[in-house]
């Protein structure tokens, strides 16, 4: 028990902290319980055991569903039907955020229903002239509380289906405990997302701050006034006859070339190849001291009574060449730097600032070490911006064309969504062969190709998900679980039995912000469960505290993956996650426990 106590309070550090990716400290954890098979009980069969679970087949085949219907662009052709009568009111506009994500997350992955609704929601605001940071924080929360709706809302809700499953077989008594069917909370999850709504449209309205100004020149929104100038090329320059990329390669100054004007015409990245000519004209990313020195040693002076804005910079063509991308989870620029990723030469675009949170970039950009949710003011052409957002490794936060959509798949793809919930919730097959099948329908019905299958998995969850089911087995059988349901147990002596499970939302809750919140259903179910039990309470209503608690991340932004979506483009500090979430957390406490209360018998 100490042994597997060592591995949880090691592997709970390595989850707050993220030295490594947290799947990653997953697949550490399953590999410490099998090496240390004699304290701990794991065999290797059991250690790989999650990566055969119905949970993690489940998960996966959903995530090819949600797949499938994002290819069909359906949700963005919602996204510009809503952006039509929003017009210019933030009430409007916050309320078509959450009536749009929440519905959506209860049927595809909310993280995937997030990626594609961010664009969408940052352009409403901007035609709007609101703030996107008034819409962002709540597009996030909406879809944590609309995964709630259904079994297949959320890989969270899965994996407690399964857990609640396996310690229905594995403990005496726990007769009221089974696996969840696919609308067995829908009526709670409706209670916490009219809850949840109405919080958003008001108390958190006014707590959620305004970081960004309502604004049209993203040059004025990343404050690259100092940052952005022109020169122009003398005669005299040692550049002239010199290629851009020879040119570039040899200095250390900071500086990035964005733009080359060379008479009538505007040419964008690649311009590795280009020589040097006088008269030239560069529009150039760089600080004040630098421009100094690369004018006194270049060969190049200052093009007087020119702003370099969003309107110049996007001279080059019809389209869009300024816009902001979002690191996604799972993408492979997470670790790397712009230099160590070869950023410019491998996507023909350049960086003009990143922004963290509330902190903005400006200078020295090859060298910062890239996090999921930065967000990069990137300069391309239009054809490279429509590249960039079908990467999977990153979110265009402005709608960007999408001439591959298969709109002509849409009914294939919501009726192939539609009967595997259908056939799930009649209980005519179990999910996994439901989710399964119809990731196989939507490849054989042309909704995905077969190449896309592999692209849609977000192999992280899942690498997460067999890696943490062994710790909640070890935890169980070397009676850990019990332990901890004891001290749980010694406060029923003073509290009723709501509060017990009220209070296991609270601890829940706590943890799951700052671990992930599969990572907490698999510890605190066990305990819940065993803490049933010995109080003589239903085990049932335990496991929907738990499950409901782990997917309500609202006061970090490290909790869950939409609230890193939205912390850079939302420019957000920590503080404000928990300005606006502690209080939602507390809402939810008591709208949870009482909803269960409500609906399901707290005693047998």
């Amino acid at each position: 028990m100490l042994i597997v106590f060592g591995i949880i309070v090691a592997a709970l550090v390595l989850f707050a902290t993220e030295p490594v990716p947290i799947d990653v400290t997953a697949i550490g954890v399953m590999v410490a319980l099998m090496v240390l098979e004699p304290w701990t009980g794991i065999t290797p069969e059991l250690g790989i055991s999650g990566f055969a679970s119905t949970a993690t087949i489940t998960v996966l085949a959903m995530f090819i569903l949600s797949h499938g219907v994002q290819r069909t662009g359906v949700v963005q052709i919602l996204g510009r039907k809503i952006s039509q009568v929003t017009g210019d009111s933030e009430t409007k506009q916050l309320g078509a955020t959450i009536g749009v994500v929440g519905p959506i997350s209860g049927f595809i992955n909310n993280t995937a229903a997030v990626a594609i609704l961010l664009p969408m929601v940052t352009d409403i605001a901007h035609e709007g002239n609101t703030s996107p940071s008034k819409l962002l924080l709540p597009l996030s929360y909406a879809s944590m509380f609309g995964g709630m709706l259904t079994l297949i809302g959320t890989s969270t809700n899965i994996l407690a289906s399964q857990l609640a499953g396996e310690l229905a077989a594995a403990q005496e008594g726990a007769t009221r405990l089974h696996e969840f069917s696919m609308f067995e909370f829908t009526h709670l999850g409706l209670l916490v997302s009219v809850v949840g709504t109405a919080y958003l449209l008001t108390v958190g309205r006014w707590l959620v701050p305004e970081r960004i100004r309502p604004r049209e020149d993203l040059t004025e929104e990343f404050q690259m006034a100092d940052y952005l100038t022109e020169v122009v090329v003398r005669e005299d320059s040692p550049l002239v006859g010199r290629t851009l990329g020879e040119v570039l390669a040899e200095t250390p100054l900071d500086v990035d070339v964005i733009q080359l004007v060379r008479g009538e015409e505007v040419f964008l990245e690649p311009l590795a190849r280009k020589t040097v000519r006088a008269d030239d004209v560069f529009a150039l990313r760089t600080d004040r001291d630098t421009l100094v020195e690369l004018v006194d040693t270049e060969g190049l002076d200052l093009v007087p009574n020119v702003q370099v804005d969003e309107a110049e910079l996007e001279a080059a063509s019809e389209g869009e060449n300024l816009v902001e991308v979002v690191i996604s989870p799972g993408s492979d620029l997470v670790g790397e730097t712009l230099a160590t990723a070869s950023f410019r030469e491998r996507y023909d675009a350049t960086v003009l600032a990143l922004r963290r949170g509330p902190e903005v970039l400006r200078e020295r950009l090859d060298a910062t070490e890239l996090r999921v949710g930065d967000t990069l003011l990137v300069q391309a052409t239009t054809d490279t911006i429509n590249r960039l957002g079908v990467n999977p490794d990153f979110i265009v936060a402005q709608e960007v064309e999408r001439p591959d959509f298969r709109e002509s798949k849409i009914p294939l793809a919501l009726g192939i969504v539609a009967a595997v919930v259908a056939v799930a919730a009649l209980d005519v097959l179990p999910i996994l062969v439901s989710a399964l099948a119809g990731a196989l329908a939507m490849v054989a019905t042309g909704v995905l190709k077969p190449t896309e299958l592999y692209d849609a998995v977000q192999w992280d969850v899942i690498f997460l998900l067999a890696g943490v089911i062994p710790l909640g087995v070890a935890l169980n059988q070397t009676g850990g679980a019990a332990l901890l349901a004891d001290l749980v147990v010694m406060s029923a002596d003073v509290l009723p039995t709501v509060a017990v499970l009220g209070l296991f939302y609270v601890v829940t809750a706590l943890l799951t912000n700052v671990i992930s919140n599969n990572a907490s259903v698999v510890l605190m179910i066990p305990v819940a469960v065993e803490a049933a039990l010995q109080i003589g309470a239903n085990p049932f209503a335990f496991v929907l505290s738990v499950t409901f608690a782990a997917s309500t991340a609202f006061m970090t932004p490290v909790g869950y993956q939409t609230n890193l979506f939205v912390y850079g483009p939302g420019g957000y500090r920590f503080t404000d996650y928990l300005r606006v979430g502690g209080p939602l957390q507390l809402v939810f406490a008591i709208a949870t426990t009482a909803g269960i209360w409500l609906f399901w018998p707290l005693t047998p």
